[in-house]
């Protein structure tokens, strides 16, 4: 396939586009402007603009100025809100199987 070459004003617009419209993502505005994402996407980053919705890696490290014990809370409070998540996740699973037998119980397959 041949490499397309858009003009610079072409590449300064889209750029704009993207940076000057909040909601919008770099898929949804290629899309609209019929070129590829990675093609878009690489124009905002030589142009120093920041793509929203990448997250960085988080850092295991504590945060700056935590002592032992701030960190020993934090992280206690992490593992109950996990748990409660954990148990919230297996309680709809339960349901969902109970509906999935009660349903495959009515065919008559």
């Amino acid at each position: 396939m041949a490499r397309k070459t858009y003009s610079a004003e072409f590449r300064r617009d889209a750029v704009e586009l993207y940076r000057t419209t909040p909601t919008a993502t770099v898929a949804g505005i290629a899309a609209d402007l019929g070129i590829m994402d990675t093609t878009l996407s690489g124009w905002i980053k030589a142009a120093g603009v920041p793509i929203r919705g990448q997250s960085r890696p988080r850092s295991s490290a504590p945060p700056p100025g935590e002592s032992p014990e701030q960190e020993l809370v934090r992280l206690r409070s992490k593992v109950r809100e996990l748990e409660d998540e954990k148990r919230k996740l297996s309680t709809e699973r339960e349901i969902l199987r109970a509906a999935a037998k009660y349903f495959a119980g009515e065919t008559n397959w």
